[in-house]
């Protein structure tokens, strides 16, 4: 059986004054609707289309936590 990945990641605009954190489980093409403005919103608004880190686990609860904190600012913690 096929292992499914999730990941959380951080985008920023040019200047990196701008973040977006997020998860999902195709990093690639999440990252592509970013950069092509295709998801309306923040990330569209301020050009966040770099992305800047990643991370990735095979349980969606552990991204989605990780995501949570990253949100709330706490550091990386492995």
């Amino acid at each position: 059986m096929k292992e499914h990945l999730y990941y959380v990641y951080i985008m920023a605009n040019a200047c990196n004054k701008a973040l977006h954190t997020g998860a999902t489980n195709d990093l690639m093409r999440r990252v592509d609707e970013h950069k092509h403005n295709l998801i309306e919103g923040f990330t569209a608004k301020y050009n966040v289309h770099k992305l800047v880190y990643y991370e990735c686990t095979t349980e969606i609860e552990e991204a989605i936590k990780r995501e949570k904190q990253k949100k709330a600012g706490h550091e990386l913690k492995r």
